[in-house]
């Protein structure tokens, strides 16, 4: 630039603060890369470098400013210079459109420029000239600005713009130097703080001229003054406890000859006579020759930690649990007293031992598993754990890991466990009688249900076991047996089917049979007792330590035995054969019930079965019965079925029920059912007048019953012979109706059978008949409510099932087609009695069928007229 510098042309001033505007974005960019802030304003040398530029360049005042959010002025020369900390809007200030334009503003002139004339009157037309040039850092971010301004024009030259410049690095300079200086003196701040507040004081030992230096805060820690300090170990030695002092030297030499780290914490004893505890650290630092010639370190009171520690100590010592420590090598570190008891070794001989060493069963075990695991996880675990002799004993442990090691918690459980196990045996027990009982329960055939005890009993209660039933003819039977062990079991199968045989009365189970007591006996008792051969080579194979019979006793019988048999080195435990002896027991109680419940049944069948008749074949007719009592052998019921033939020759079908389930009933059945029998046999009468008839017997007799009945006749005239068809007259009291299956398969609909008042409500009673004509080959079937009705249904349900299944059933010849009903519907158990009639019409164009069965007619009835059944009605 030589002579007046060229002013640049016009600008438009709003563009310009526009500019200027936006360079605020690149404020906080800026100050990052400076690590400036507002308060570094009134740095000392921003002002000696703004009056170094006034002076060279000839202006009357010099400014530095900072680009933040405003132009803040950071130094200034001269009497025009706004005061440091001064903020100014960007937009309003000349230094603005230097930053923004990130290169030097020249205005020799600014009334005459129009890019400043605005800023000019705005800054009140002192600024008559200007020169400024941005400052940048190294990277090139324009962070301020630095200008030299006066009240008169001024023709600035090419060198004053490189002088200005130059001052403008200076600036730059000045910032990171006051930057750094700052960012020193906050770490050094922090570092101070940071020691006051843990309470570290610092030692530096000159090794070669023996001056030992404290900072204020150890010296205050040994109890000295700093004028009473002298500088040298000696006084370091004289504050340490005697007690202490040979320990602590030895860790000074050591660390000095290896060149190595110093720590040690021992007492210190203060001039009034307080102890104090002292951790100190340190480092050797030698010369290039390797000779140690400095030793610095730290060092921090202790004694509030010492004292947490012995507060923490006793709480350990008065825990009623077991507690010890061990460090990253498994070292003892800890032991509390109530360890001491439980590991049966004192403190002092645990403390410094590896657990290992100490423990050695434990190693391999769920006690090293769990403890390693810990550690590798760094996650705390909880187990249960035996460790045998001489401890022998059952521990709870939780063990946590820390950087220093494991800490474990640990109470003895030996007893608790030994609770849980009884608890636990007698649930099974329990759980084991629950499930006999229902196994003994769940079937009618009890021989067949304890023949399946050895696979309960075994192997909660024995190795392998053999169970013996005394059957009707007073002989003993085994029924079942066996073996835990899945390969013993074909050799246990071959021992029970020849030892009965071989065996005498004295044996175990002959005793046991004989006294109702049980029998323990030894092997060696056993083999003594059989004579050589298959039982006792088989026994020899077998191998028992011993065994015990068990007689299955009810109500005074002994009705079989139960013999357990015991693996070598097994003691059975008395409560095991309690329990085994209450399986027993019930086993006979079941067998005991179970032949009470056949005498019963047996009782009450022949009682039924007593008033029931066979019935009788008129030709071409073929009859069959079914009579099947109740479940319960006690439920005798009056239930009943009838069929006979008239003078007349029509056949008679009767189904009927008492109602009641008792003795009382089964007797009034028999009473209604020779009433029934008599007025019919005499009268020839259909089937309403019978039941007319017998309802006003029964008012006259004085029986006081109720009843249902159903009474149906076949009938044909000699046309109906022809046309090979038969009438079913029928009257019903109160029962449910027949069902009639057609040759094709069909079942009549129910809705078309009509029912009246049951007998022995009201003698008067309007009865009326009902009838069907029959093909040939077609089959009625008359049927007690027993049949059809369950608990969980109603009775037109189970009539449905059994519409149902005489559909599926129909192909088949009636004595087995009854023998289907009852399995089908009732499973051959029927919750109440239950009583079938059915008759099928043969075909009369041949002869009778041999599925028939022979022709029976009782003799009274004439020959002409039974084979056809002729009764016209």
């Amino acid at each position: 630039m030589h002579g007046t510098a060229t002013p640049e042309p016009a600008a438009d001033v709003r563009a310009t603060a526009r500019a200027a505007a936006a360079l605020r974005s690149d404020v906080p960019r800026m100050r990052a890369a400076t690590r400036l802030r507002p308060a570094d304003a009134g740095i000392p040398g921003l002002d000696r470098i703004a009056g170094l530029a006034a002076r060279l360049l000839g202006a009357r005042s010099a400014q530095v400013s900072l680009i933040d959010d405003v132009l803040l002025v950071a130094g200034g020369a001269g009497d025009a210079a706004p005061a440091v900390g001064t903020e100014v809007p960007v937009e309003e200030s000349f230094c603005g459109l230097v930053a923004a334009g990130r290169s030097p503003l020249v205005v020799p002139d600014a009334a005459a420029d129009e890019r400043v004339r605005d800023l000019q009157r705005v800054a009140g037309g002192e600024i008559d000239t200007y020169l400024g040039t941005p400052v940048t850092t190294s990277d090139g971010a324009a962070v301020g600005t630095l200008c030299v301004f006066d009240s008169a024009p001024h023709a600035w030259t090419e060198a004053d713009a490189g002088v200005l410049a130059q001052l403008a690095a200076s600036v730059t300079t000045e910032l990171e130097l006051a930057a750094l200086v700052r960012e020193y003196e906050q770490v050094r701040l922090g570092w101070r703080l940071a020691i006051e507040a843990g309470g570290v004081g610092a030692f530096d030992w000159d090794l070669r001229t023996g001056e030992l230096n404290w900072d204020d805060r150890l010296t205050a820690i040994f109890g000295y003054s700093p004028d009473e300090f002298d500088g040298t170990v000696e006084a370091f030695n004289a504050r340490v406890h005697p007690a202490d002092l040979p320990r602590v030297s030895e860790a000074l030499k050591h660390a000095i000859d290896g060149l190595g780290e110093f720590e040690a914490e021992c007492r210190v004893v203060l001039p009034p006579g307080e102890t104090r505890w002292v951790q100190a650290r340190g480092r050797t630092l030698a010369d290039a020759d390797g000779t140690a010639v400095r030793l610095l370190g730290a060092a921090y009171d202790t004694t509030d930690f010492r004292t947490e520690d012995a507060r923490v100590s006793r709480v350990l010592e008065a825990m009623p649990a077991g507690f010890y420590s061990l460090d990253r090598d498994w070292r003892f570190t800890y032991v509390n007293a109530e360890a001491e008891r439980l590991l049966w070794h004192s403190r002092d001989e645990l403390l410094g031992e590896t657990f290992w060493d100490a423990f050695p069963a434990a190693v391999d075990s769920t006690f090293e598993e769990h403890c390693r695991s810990a550690v590798r996880t760094g996650r705390p675990a909880a187990f249960d754990a035996y460790y045998p002799p001489p401890l022998d004993g059952w521990f709870e442990l939780r063990v946590w890991p820390s950087p220093e090691g494991l800490s474990v918690y640990f109470v003895e459980v030996t007893e608790r466990r030994a609770v849980q196990a009884r608890a636990e045996r007698t649930a099974q027990r329990l759980a084991l009688l629950t499930q006999v009982s229902a196994e003994l329960a769940g079937t009618l055939d009890a021989q067949v249900a304890t023949s399946h005890l050895p696979r309960l009993v075994v192997p909660a209660l024995a190795d392998w076991c053999i169970v013996s039933l005394v059957d009707d003819e007073g002989r003993i039977r085994d029924v079942g047996h066996w073996h835990a062990d899945e390969a013993q079991r074909a050799l246990v199968a071959r021992y029970a089917e020849v030892r009965l045989d071989a065996m005498p009365a004295t044996a175990p189970v002959g005793r046991a049979l004989l006294s109702g007591e049980a029998v323990h006996a030894r092997r060696r008792e056993v083999l003594a007792v059989l004579p050589p051969g298959a039982a006792r080579d088989a026994l020899a194979l077998l191998d028992p330590e011993g065994g015990v019979a068990l007689p299955l006793r009810a109500r005074g019988r002994t009705l079989g035995v139960l013999t357990l048999f015991f693996r070598r080195g097994w003691t059975p435990r008395q409560e095991d054969l309690a329990t085994a002896q209450d399986v027993a027991d019930r086993a006979g109680l079941a067998l005991d019930n179970a032949r009470l419940y056949r005498q019963q049944q047996q009782l009450a069948e022949g009682l039924q079965r007593s008033l029931l008749t066979e019935p009788p074949e008129p030709d071409h007719a073929e009859i069959a019965v079914r009579y099947l009592p109740a479940a319960e052998a006690a439920r005798v019921g009056g239930d009943w079925y009838d069929a006979f033939l008239q003078p007349c020759g029509a056949t008679m079908l009767v189904i009927g029920d008492v109602v009641g389930h008792d003795t009382a009933a089964a007797a009034a059945m028999g009473h209604l059912r020779g009433l029934l029998r008599g007025i019919a046999t005499y009268s020839d009468a259909p089937p309403v007048e019978v039941l007319r008839g017998l309802d006003a017997s029964m008012a006259v007799l004085g029986t006081d019953v109720l009843a249902t009945a159903a009474v149906a006749r076949l009938e044909q005239t000699d046309d109906e012979l022809a046309r090979g068809v038969t009438r079913l007259r029928w009257a019903n009291a109160g029962h449910p109706p027949p069902l009639i299956v057609q040759p094709d398969g069909s079942v009549a609909d129910v809705a078309t059978w009509h029912g009246d008042l049951m007998l022995g409500v009201d003698a008067g009673a309007v009865r009326r008949e009902s009838v069907v004509t029959l093909d040939r080959g077609t089959t009625v079937l008359l049927y007690t409510d027993g049949l059809v009705e369950r608990r969980d249904s109603d009775l037109d349900a189970g009539i449905l099932r059994l519409r149902a299944t005489l559909t599926e059933l129909a192909h088949l010849p009636l004595q087995q087609l009854l023998d289907e009903v009852l399995e089908r519907l009732v499973d051959g158990r029927p919750e109440d009695d239950v009583a079938l009639v059915a008759v099928r019409l043969h075909s009369q164009d041949r002869p009778r069928p041999p599925e028939a069965g022979p022709n029976r007619v009782p003799e009274a009835i004439p020959a002409e007229g039974a084979p056809g059944s002729t009764a016209s009605g």
